[in-house]
């Protein structure tokens, strides 16, 4: 950016309301603030939203919602970049009549969320956590044997991979997938029956995926339609010695369904990174389910996936305040 640029724009207002999971201190907003000046709060209160955006012409957020009531409120608001993939916490349809621009940040955790993925799938076939702890805990020492594993342990070559979305994250645990010897395949979107783009993945209807796959892993958006496509009736096509991996989006999961199916045996386990409600409710039904591993939303959260994050997210902003905004979505 130029110095006249730069000059232009320190009269305007830069508010990010939540940006502590973003940069929880091992990164900077250096680049942030020198495109004007710049308010970071680490946590923003939905009551907080209004005081704290006033006057501000571009809002930064990650997980805090603004909706039409907001836009009524901060007439100054002229961008809004999410600091995600993710944009339901906007309200798009009102942002598109004020003339608000929205932008979000896409491809920055794909192998930071595969990554995770395989993680799940690791501790639910060889449970390295917990024999971990039982070792510590003494177990080994007074062992009568020199060995011992509590589970039954599963190797993954041969096995079939189900994969529900296949972009760029459900791509990346294809091709970690074919690495460790599986059968790779996933769902075709209907009503086109058109070959996978994926070299040595077959595309399959969707109950083909939930019938044959050893391991069924969704990495699709959450949309009305998608709301709960793990229910009861497709949870009963799975294997009882099927895995269900979920590191996109926990409304994609009927909790209720998945618990009661883990509970009664008719399902091997699950991992899963993400919740309908996040924190959980001390009453979801998963935190208690047998054979049922959970991490808190944690798969972005690689150092380098952060910082390609605030990488893109600044380059939003300049982007958007020299005239040619980028990753738009309204």
């Amino acid at each position: 950016m130029t110095k006249e640029a730069r000059n232009s724009n320190q009269g305007i207002k830069i508010v990010v309301l939540d940006g502590f999971t973003l940069n929880p201190g091992d990164l900077s907003w250096d680049e942030m603030k020198s495109l004007g000046t710049c308010q970071v709060h680490e946590r923003t209160a939905p009551g907080e939203i209004v005081g704290r955006a006033t006057a501000a012409e571009i809002v930064l957020t990650n997980k805090v919602s603004l909706t039409r009531e907001h836009f009524a409120l901060l007439p100054e608001l002229k961008y809004i970049g999410v600091l995600a993939t993710g944009t339901n916490i906007v309200d798009l349809v009102a942002a598109r009549e004020r003339g608000i621009v929205v932008t979000n940040v896409p491809a920055y955790g794909t192998a930071s969320v595969a990554q995770t993925t395989v993680a799940l799938l690791l501790e639910l076939t060889q449970h390295a956590g917990h024999h971990s702890e039982t070792v510590r805990a003494g177990r080994w020492s007074r062992n009568p044997d020199w060995c011992y594993w509590d589970f039954p342990l599963v190797e993954l070559e041969g096995l079939t991979m189900g994969i529900i979305g296949l972009g760029r994250i459900g791509n990346a645990v294809a091709q970690l997938a074919a690495a460790f010897g599986m059968r790779v395949i996933a769902a075709q979107r209907p009503p086109s029956p058109a070959p996978s783009s994926s070299p040595g993945v077959a595309r399959v209807a969707l109950e083909a995926v939930f019938r044959q796959s050893d391991v069924v892993s969704l990495h699709c958006p959450l949309a009305p339609e998608t709301k709960h496509l793990v229910n009861d009736e497709r949870l009963s096509w799975m294997k009882p010695s099927a895995f269900l991996l979920n590191t996109s989006r926990g409304l994609l999961v009927n909790e209720h369904a998945l618990a009661e199916a883990l509970n009664s045996g008719r399902l091997a386990g699950a991992g899963l990174d993400v919740l309908s409600v996040e924190p959980p409710v001390e009453t979801n039904p998963l935190l208690t389910a047998k054979n049922c591993i959970i991490t808190p939303h944690l798969a972005w959260a690689t150092r380098a996936a952060r910082a390609r994050l605030m990488a893109t997210a600044v380059a939003n902003v300049r982007g958007f305040l020299s005239g040619k905004p980028q990753n738009v979505v309204t």
